[in-house]
Order: structure tokens, then C-alpha cells, then sequence
């Protein structure tokens, strides 16, 4: 059964390689619910020709313990809200979770220019919860700003959207998908 799994997974990741690159999009846009993630959202271009300046992902409620890479030259801010559903992390009870990561160029020779690309990444766990997750990003840039926060009113299908989320598709795992 994981073998069927695993081919699934590969089989959504060449689907989703076809993606347009002018989203934001996630390097790897599958993965086993129940099991840890290391998210790299890819940029790549600007607004126009402006380059990006700001990159804010609003963390979806069933991604846990969301822990951002810093880059260099970007100021690197996270934002906690209280949880509506607590959940255990090892025995300890987690109230409150990161809500929100930002990086933000702290001088223009660090801004992201249009003619290059370049991933934001975090990681985090998935909740035991299969099913689309989707990741809302704002593209800041030195002219304007994309909102990449367009979501379907069910399913996937990201056909008709003009500024889509960014799409993990959480597939289900079974019992014993608990990694680190």
C-alpha cells in the first residue's frame, strides 16, 4: 500500500511540474498527511518588472509547528494565534502556533529582481488530515504586490483563478505515517 502511495506522490509532482512557473507555487505540492514537511514556495518573477521586496504566507490551521529559513539580507518575522482545537506535540499540549511568516528585503541590493527566482522555505508537520492545503501568499514588490490568495470553493482544480494560492495536496497515509 505505501508503495501505491508513494507512486501517487510522484505522479502528482510530475503533474504539477507542468504548473505554470508565473504562480507561486510549492517545490513539492504533495505529501503524506500525518508526516513533516519542508515547504519551498517558488517566486518566480515580480510585479511586472518590479522585483519583490516582501514575501507574506498565512500558515493554513492543519500545518504545526511551522519554523521558517532565514535568508540573508531579509528580515525574517513570524506571527502566533491563539488555536481554535489545541493539539499534542509529544506529549505537550500546543495552544497557540505560528499563523504567519514574513520576510521582508532589509535594502534594495536584496530585493528579488524579476529576471531571477528564488524559494522561501519553512517546514513544519501536517496534521492527520488529508485533502487540498493551501497557502496564501502576498507578493510585495518595489511597485505594486500579486495576491497570490485565490482558493476554489471546493476541490483542487485551480482552473479559472487568476491569482491562485499556492496548493499542497495532503494525501492520506495511513496509521503508521508519523515521522520527523
Amino acid at each position: 500500500m505505501r508503495v501505491i502511495r508513494v507512486a501517487a506522490l510522484v505522479g502528482l509532482s510530475l503533474g504539477y511540474s507542468q504548473m505554470s512557473l508565473s504562480h507561486v507555487v510549492l517545490a513539492e505540492p504533495a505529501a503524506l498527511a500525518g508526516t513533516s514537511y519542508r515547504a519551498a514556495l517558488r517566486v518566480g518573477h515580480g510585479c511586472g518588472d518590479s522585483p519583490t521586496t516582501e514575501m507574506r504566507v498565512e500558515i493554513p490551521a492543519h500545518f504545526r509547528g511551522a519554523k521558517p529559513m532565514p535568508k540573508t539580507g531579509w528580515k525574517l518575522t513570524t506571527y502566533k494565534t491563539a488555536l481554535a482545537k489545541p493539539y499534542d506535540n509529544h506529549g505537550r499540549q500546543v495552544t497557540e502556533d505560528v499563523s504567519e511568516i514574513v520576510w521582508a528585503a532589509t535594502s534594495p541590493e536584496h530585493w528579488l529582481a524579476d529576471a531571477h527566482y528564488d524559494e522561501f522555505v519553512f517546514r513544519g508537520g501536517l496534521a492527520p488530515v488529508a485533502g487540498p492545503m493551501w497557502f496564501k501568499v502576498v507578493q510585495t514588490c518595489a511597485q505594486g504586490s500579486n495576491r497570490w490568495v485565490e482558493v476554489p470553493a471546493s476541490g483542487s482544480a485551480t482552473r479559472g483563478l487568476q491569482w491562485p494560492a499556492a496548493l499542497l495536496d495532503v494525501i492520506e497515509s495511513g496509521p503508521a505515517a508519523h515521522q520527523h
